[in-house]
């Protein structure tokens, strides 16, 4: 095909009309082919005269557009198709899973010729509705697929090549929709299958981080309908019935609940009970066995101390590795938990692999016990006794000494983690802005003492405040000297 384009839709123009005729022909189309186009065929699609169907009106396609889970994914798909169809002179068109085309973007030109054969917004692309083609076709087969020239059924379409590939739902799995790249025959390239698939799960990626931001939130505000269970058996689920968050009870449960009932027999036989929450369900398992009643641990963690981070369990002080000290940093901040995905993404940024956060909370869990750690999603089930939190607590009730006098240092200094660096970054401001608006000698001093800083304001404030016959005034006034002969 790609030695010679033209040569190749001829020859297939050729195996076209050979196959509908009932004539031997030259060579057989593709399997993939040659299945859509008995689907097609079966479905009376005609391919000398057959049309798009017209199904939405612009303003009905504006509506449905604005509904549609795809359209917090068309920035992520713009970003990585249209321009590269734009200078290809192509088209980018996204459907939803009934291949009605809601959005249509790309070449002027090709724009123009798309709207000659009903390429545009509002028309359906399924197989039953206009034929073999790569929208219509990925939504029937479920994999990524290119579609050239006469592979089309339809006669009219033998001048066009385009290449689409289905969007699934991160939730649910089932597919949302398709992103296609549709050219002029001339314009077929053998990167367009490869592009519509890393767009597709590029897009896939964007919402399933958007489901984790949700998933988070309604975590924190639902919990309390969890904990009020008071050791009976129960867990937190999502609008579809993906399990949240569990009471110890219920630990052994499916990822998802069939939630269209009001009650659900687990496969153990269980019976539970929905009760319907304003953001997804609370499950219970009445009269289940509840968890040993037994004291929570505690942990106490200095993680604000240059010298490393020190973790003591229940009075037993645990090594702990620079990630693990993270992880616990990151719990500690979030007590209503956080998923794998979550997790992956805290620690080590776009690049993060949930794969890989599982398997290191799987060796704190070991360390510290499975009691400490519990799942689904990942929160500390100790009574956690942090200074980092302490210093935030502080701040939050304006008890600058206690504040101060906590801090002794950067949070986890040597981690390159991109939720604690923000932390760490933000806590440091949020103490120093603190004291800067009080003026508090003490805080001030123990600010400049604890961290010999290059800040002259701080400095300047500390000088300022600071009695003329104080023995500390000339260690601040010597370090302000510093400063300024470096800068000069």
């Amino acid at each position: 095909m790609l030695a010679d384009p033209l040569e190749y839709a001829s020859l297939l123009g050729r195996v076209w009309d050979a196959v509908l005729r009932g004539d031997r022909a030259p060579r057989s189309p593709r399997a993939l082919v040659s299945e859509s186009w008995q689907r097609s065929l079966a479905a009376d699609v005609d391919p000398d005269s057959c049309e798009a169907p017209v199904v939405c009106e612009r303003d009905e396609v504006r509506d449905m557009r604005d509904e549609h889970p795809l359209r917090a994914a068309i920035p992520v798909l713009r970003q990585t198709v249209l321009d590269v169809a734009d200078e290809a002179e192509h088209v980018m068109i996204v459907t939803d899973r009934d291949g009605l085309i809601l959005w249509r973007e790309g070449n002027a030109e090709v724009q123009r010729r798309a709207d000659r054969v009903r390429l545009s917004e509002g028309t359906r692309w399924a197989e039953e509705s206009i034929g073999t083609n790569a929208m219509g076709t990925t939504l029937a087969v479920g994999t990524p697929v290119q579609i050239y020239s006469a592979e089309h059924l339809v006669r009219t379409y033998h001048d066009w090549t385009c290449a689409a590939s289905p969007i699934h739902d991160p939730d649910t799995g089932d597919v949302l929709g398709s992103v296609d790249i549709s050219g002029p025959l001339r314009t077929v390239h053998p990167a367009m299958v490869s592009l519509v698939s890393a767009a597709a799960q590029l897009a896939e990626s964007h919402l399933r981080a958007r489901m984790a931001a949700r998933d988070e939130q309604l975590r924190a505000r639902n919990m309390p309908h969890l904990r009020a269970l008071r050791g009976e058996a129960g867990a937190l689920l999502t609008r579809t019935g993906r399990v949240l968050a569990v009471e110890p009870g219920a630990a052994v449960l499916p990822e998802r609940v069939d939630v269209t009932g009001g009650r659900v027999t687990l496969a153990d036989g269980r019976e539970a009970v929905l009760e319907r929450l304003v953001e997804g369900y609370l499950l219970r398992l009445p009269g289940s066995p509840t968890a040993r009643s037994r004291p929570r641990p505690v942990l106490s963690l200095s993680f604000l101390d240059c010298s490393g981070p020190r973790a003591v369990l229940d009075g037993r002080e645990v090594p702990l590795t620079l990630r693990h000290a993270e992880i616990l940093t990151l719990l500690a901040m979030r007590p209503a938990g956080l998923t794998a995905d979550r997790l992956a993404f805290q620690l080590y940024g776009e690049r993060g692999n949930p794969v890989t956060a599982r398997a290191e909370i799987h060796r704190l869990r070991a360390h510290l016990g499975e009691h400490v750690i519990a799942t689904k999603p990942y929160r500390l089930q100790a009574e956690v006794d942090a200074d980092f939190l302490t210093v935030r607590r502080a701040l939050r009730d304006g008890d600058l000494r206690t504040a101060s006098e906590t801090y002794r240092g950067p949070l986890l200094e040597d981690s390159e983690a991109p939720a604690i660096r923000d932390e760490r970054e933000e806590l440091f401001a949020s103490l120093r802005n603190a004291v800067l608006d009080r003026g508090d000698v003490a805080a001030l001093w123990a600010l400049f003492r604890d961290h010999p800083t290059d800040d002259l304001e701080v400095l300047g404030q500390l000088a300022h405040r600071l009695p003329r016959h104080d023995s500390r005034r000339p260690l601040v006034t010597a370090r302000m000297q510093q400063v300024l002969a470096g800068e000069a």
